[in-house]
């Protein structure tokens, strides 16, 4: 690389993220990295972005800001204004690393790959990274971010010194599998799969009788789309990276002669 490259990240477990500082670590070692994250946990919050209310950034260090009560697209959408002068872009951008898979039609919820749409959407190469959990608890304390931070370097030094391999409102969805850097198998190019749901909520009462609910994590049960691609979920289980490219138009082409008809 000729000049530093520099990268903005995001993600939305919230600024204190074992995850975010992480994957900030490893890419300061290949490019200056601003960090711009949400106050506090926003998983689950898609591509949403705060409209109804003034945001304000709050500098934690050199290179580092969390957005009070904003999500991860409001943290790239305000750093382009805030921290980028004159019209400049950062290099790439990548939102993570999350805690917790974001496979199949999940990438519709997921805060993380909201982040990175919002960047596509500016115009920038931009990438979503999440660490698979094994079990329902989250648990990846015992082999840490290591094997998905040292992923994340590797893929944002290929899109820093090659040409990004997407095209327009296109991005890289990482999956890590749950396993030591020693054990895994390498990469795989994945479809998205199919994830099988259950309707999963809890109802609870709290001392004065009133109900709430809680929303359950589905079981991690999947299906496959087609057999031309091995599917994001099917990968990982496997011990594969997975690295599934997404794009922004949600259009059913295959459908739009049907429905002609049909109207």
């Amino acid at each position: 690389m000729n000049k530093k490259k520099t990268i903005l990240i995001t993600n939305d477990d919230g600024f204190e993220s074992l995850g975010l500082i992480a994957l900030a670590n490893s890419l300061k070692e290949i490019a200056r990295v601003i960090i711009t994250a949400p106050t506090s946990e926003k998983s689950a919050c898609a591509h949403s972005m705060t409209l109804s209310k003034p945001l304000r950034f709050i500098e934690i260090d050199d290179d580092f800001y969390k957005l009070d009560d904003g999500t991860p697209t409001d943290c790239v959408f305000l750093a382009l204004n805030a921290h980028f002068a004159n019209g400049q872009k950062p290099d790439l951008i990548v939102s993570g690393i999350n805690r917790g898979s974001n496979m199949g039609e999940d990438i519709t919820y997921s805060g993380t790959v909201g982040g990175a749409m919002e960047g596509v959407l500016q115009g920038i190469p931009s990438m979503a990274i999440s660490q698979v959990c094994k079990d329902k608890c989250q648990n990846i304390f015992d082999f840490g971010y290591d094997l998905a931070a040292e992923v994340a370097k590797d893929l944002a030094l290929k899109i820093l010194n090659e040409d990004f391999p997407l095209g327009e409102r296109k991005l890289l969805n990482v999956n890590v599998p749950p396993i030591p850097k020693s054990e895994c198998k390498g990469y795989k190019i994945t479809n998205a799969g199919k994830r099988i749901y259950a309707n999963s909520a809890h109802l609870h009462r709290n001392p004065r009788g009133e109900e709430f609910y809680w929303i359950g994590l589905p079981a991690f049960e999947w299906d496959r789309r087609g057999e031309e691609h091995m599917c994001d979920l099917e990968a990982v289980h496997k011990g594969f990276v997975s690295i599934t490219p997404i794009h922004l138009d949600m259009t059913s082409y295959e459908d739009i002669k049907a429905l002609k008809r049909w109207i």
